[in-house]
């Protein structure tokens, strides 16, 4: 079940608002558990399983970290237990098949293969798990006694499949005491419709132009085109995440959570380690807390940070998927952001603002290729159509009809990638203003309501609904 489905929208979140407002406090946590394990089971009931045996797991461990007369030794034992048990899982199911094919491909045997699907999400809540662990073990955090609690901070369907991985810390309070406030849901609503709107009517659209040009025969694509088809895998890729994000956090807030962001404007970066900072927020903060820094972070000279960084984009490579791509892929942004740690940056300062943003876009693109093509021929293949390799024209009437069809499209894109404001959620509704007027209330409104007639309008008639995060 995605968020971006009429079943979600007008049969399983009306019956969970009905369940959780009509049950009293205490109850609030077991109807969102519940659910959210209805959530999750919808399309695989069976994997259900791998996440209830990583909570349980996760839980039991975390009470045996709280006892006070256990030494070091034996506290330490249980985070590597508990590291080893979520990274096992999320290894057989993620990278096993990976690993025999590459086994096979290099040894000439022929090995089968598991052949099992991946359990959706299961990269997202097993981050989450260990990063209670290991805040327990640090002792940021106080174990959590509550089964439920601790069962709907994992399974909390709003970011469960696809974030923003939400660390412990910053739901140990809300999943205590919470309250939603009329301003708070209305808010919440808002979020969601913007990002189902992003989702729907720009994401879906713009992926049609992507898997029209990429199915092509890369040698046949002229210079442009293959240029116009991966600024459409990107806009496609962020309007998709992002909106999926967006929806999360207002789900959260109609339900009394603040996540954290996800997302600020990363097209708008003027080199990559800024768009690392505005691009899927949390994961980079996960690995900054739980990689970088106890590897020493930048506090053991230089060459020991640049190993650093080059070590957590390799593992943000594989995090993302079991395929050599993905590899070349984090290796690519881990290079690049050695260099500017190294001398790039210093030299970028002095550039003008637009060569700044011009370095920085095209980079990204090139890594896009990176990302969207599981073959690394594929991969070579398209960069060569976008550099000229294969002796094609700069453009042909492909080209121009490409564009004649999709200018609109392209320029609400632009707009809406540089300039979509969003509060922050740790400010949210208390920065909002108090006393709109009346005009200005109503407009909003109205705009809201047609975002979500004409989302809805499209998933009527939908053939093309894919969320792209749901592999990982």
């Amino acid at each position: 079940m995605v968020f971006s489905s009429l079943l979600f929208l007008f049969v399983f979140l009306p019956v969970v608002f009905l369940l959780y407002f009509l049950s009293p406090r205490r109850m609030k946590n077991l109807v969102l558990f519940l659910t959210s394990l209805v959530f999750y089971a919808w399309g695989e009931p069976v994997y259900i399983v791998i996440m209830l045996i990583s909570t349980v797991t996760d839980y039991s461990f975390g009470l045996l970290l709280d006892k006070p007369e256990w030494g070091q030794k034996r506290r330490k034992a249980i985070v590597v237990a508990s590291v080893i048990v979520n990274l096992a899982l999320l290894s057989y199911f993620k990278y096993a098949d990976f690993a025999i094919s590459n086994v096979n491909a290099l040894l000439g045997i022929d090995i089968p293969l598991t052949e099992l699907a991946l359990p959706i999400g299961i990269s997202f809540y097993t981050f989450q798990s260990m990063s209670y662990i290991i805040d327990v073990y640090r002792g940021t955090a106080k174990a959590q006694r509550n089964w439920i609690d601790f069962g709907t901070f994992v399974a909390l369907f709003p970011q469960l499949v696809a974030g923003p991985i939400v660390q412990y810390n910053t739901l140990a309070e809300q999943l205590r005491e919470r309250r939603v406030t009329m301003e708070m849901f209305a808010e919440g609503v808002k979020r969601f419709i913007i990002g189902l709107a992003k989702k729907v009517l720009l994401a879906n659209n713009i992926g049609l132009l992507w898997h029209a040009i990429s199915d092509a025969d890369a040698g046949t694509l002229p210079v442009l085109t293959a240029w116009l088809g991966i600024i459409a895998f990107a806009f496609q890729i962020y309007f998709d995440f992002s909106g999926y994000s967006d929806m999360a956090i207002g789900l959260g807030l109609m339900f009394g959570f603040r996540f954290n962001e996800n997302f600020n404007k990363p097209y708008t970066a003027q080199s990559i380690t800024d768009f690392w900072r505005r691009w899927h927020i949390s994961l980079s903060s996960w690995f900054r807390d739980y990689v970088y820094i106890p590897l020493g972070g930048n506090r053991k000279g230089l060459s020991k940070q640049l190993r650093n960084i080059l070590i957590v984009w390799v593992l943000t490579g594989i995090w993302h998927g079991a395929a050599w791509n993905f590899m070349l892929w984090g290796l690519y942004f881990g290079v690049i952001l050695i260099f500017e740690k190294w001398a790039g940056l210093r030299l970028l300062a002095r550039a003008p603002r637009w060569i700044r943003h011009v370095y920085a876009s095209l980079l990204i693109l090139i890594g896009w290729v990176l990302f969207a093509f599981d073959e690394l021929p594929k991969v070579g293949d398209y960069l060569g159509a976008m550099l000229g390799l294969h002796g094609r024209p700069l453009w042909d009437d492909g080209t121009v009809y490409y564009l004649y069809t999709n200018v609109i499209l392209l320029l609400l894109l632009i707009a809406a990638s540089i300039a979509w404001k969003k509060r922050p959620v740790a400010k949210g509704v208390e920065a909002a203003e108090k006393s709109p007027s009346p005009v200005r209330l109503m407009a909003g409104f109205a705009w809201l309501i047609v975002l979500f007639l004409l989302s809805v309008s499209y998933l009527v008639d939908a053939t093309f609904n894919p969320f792209l995060y749901f592999r990982f």
